[in-house]
């Protein structure tokens, strides 16, 4: 990298930095281009040289915030028995990821994200991340014989679709009430996918 790219890199990380912490901080809503490049300590027009517009960076963001879910995920499972406990942990610590960073579940369930035609979307990212997250175990089920290949996609489809439901009726509805029953209704829906 020559010293040009070097610094328009860093320019880059410092706008996209600044949008994660104001999703995590404050959440999706509080997100413009002036609080953006505010909180980078840069001018608003200074973002337009680096990023076509808002939903530009927020596909950014989108790929960070999976990324450090994903390290989440890894480090909370990779003791865990292989197989069907391994897929119901990583479910579970996706969800706990969730639950913790209000205003990254946001952005990837509440807030609509604008596709633009892209090879890869921020949508295409959401949709497709908790599956990715199981692939390695799903694979391995298929291989010991616990699933079949077509059975192995209904369940991650079931799972995908209910965890995904559970969180967004606990996170913008409060229901169930406590985060106890939260977590019992979550481990109650994955028995009835998976057992």
């Amino acid at each position: 990298m020559n010293r040009k790219e070097i610094q328009e890199e860093r320019m880059k990380n410092y706008f996209i930095d600044a949008t994660k912490e104001i999703i995590t901080g404050e959440g999706i809503k509080a997100l413009s281009v002036r609080s953006i490049a505010e909180k980078a300590g840069y001018s608003f027009a200074t973002l337009y040289n680096y990023f076509k517009d808002v939903k530009d960076l927020i596909f950014y963001c989108v790929q960070d915030f999976s990324q450090e879910c994903r390290e989440y995920v890894v480090s909370r499972t990779e003791n865990e028995e292989r197989g069907i406990p391994k897929i119901k942990k990583i479910v579970k610590s996706y969800v706990e990821y969730m639950v913790q960073y209000p205003g990254i579940f946001d952005l990837f369930y509440v807030e609509k994200i604008a596709t633009d035609g892209t090879s890869l979307s921020a949508s295409d990212i959401v949709v497709k991340f908790i599956d990715e997250l199981c692939e390695e175990e799903l694979q391995y089920c298929i291989a010991q014989g616990t699933f079949r290949p077509g059975e192995a996609i209904e369940i991650m489809s079931n799972i995908r679709n209910s965890i995904i439901g559970i969180l967004l009726l606990y996170m913008n509805r409060q229901h169930p009430k406590s985060y106890y029953d939260f977590v019992v209704s979550v481990n109650r829906q994955l028995d009835r996918i998976i057992d």
